[in-house]
């Protein structure tokens, strides 16, 4: 598989705390048919939209030809506010992604998200028309997802068996306990920060995105 080489140019979007810091990823290959937004993990633990999982999820979406959008959630490096227990973050991240409508007027939007980013990610895709949703070792843990809260597109779980911190057991538990199955790429010897399995999990998701079906 041969990957993009993606630009990456600041920006600020008003998000409801106030400002949101962000980063936009495009590659040749975009054409503004498609967009996606990145959660990045928990704030409290030092995530940012820098975090190179993150980063590696905004890569995967260029390779896949959308723009991709990274923002710090409030009181993170510039993002003005101060963390709000899960609840604020899918506020702005529901803002990001009103932001992201409003610059691709009529693009398909993808969503995607890491650790505590991935059960934000959940969150919003449920409150919006999110066409592909990609959540890596979602801290579902971390912030509740309620059954009645599940996002309605196809859904990919990437998750690595050997994670540390979200207990793979649990995510196949809770992946078999929902009414509707989200397919799931469990990673062989992949920790929480995907050392030395980043390509990989690059790789996995790229597939995922441009196979025949999962295109609109």
């Amino acid at each position: 598989m041969v990957f993009t080489s993606a630009t990456s140019r600041p920006i600020t979007i008003s998000g409801p705390a106030g400002q949101l810091e962000g980063l936009l990823d495009t590659a040749p290959s975009a054409d503004g048919s498609r967009a996606a937004v990145v959660c990045h993990p928990h704030p409290l633990y030092g995530g940012t939209m820098t975090n190179k999982v993150a980063h590696m999820l905004a890569k995967a979406f260029n390779d896949a030809g959308a723009v991709a959008v990274r923002f710090n959630y409030r009181g993170v490096g510039a993002s003005e506010g101060r963390y709000d227990e899960g609840n604020g973050e899918t506020a702005d991240a529901l803002a990001v992604l009103e932001w992201t409508r409003r610059e691709w007027p009529g693009a398909e939007l993808w969503l995607g998200g890491f650790s505590f980013g991935g059960a934000v990610a959940i969150r919003a895709a449920h409150a919006r028309d999110i066409r592909r949703l990609v959540t890596v070792a979602p801290a579902v843990d971390r912030i509740p997802v309620a059954h009645t809260d599940l996002p309605r597109c196809p859904w990919l779980i990437v998750q690595g068996d050997s994670d540390e911190l979200v207990d793979p057991g649990r995510i196949e538990r809770w992946r078999a306990s929902l009414p509707v199955t989200p397919e799931l790429a469990l990673l062989r010897g992949a920790e929480h920060f995907f050392h030395g399995k980043l390509t990989e999990l690059r790789r996995v998701v790229v597939e995922w995105l441009t196979r025949p079906y999962a295109l609109a």
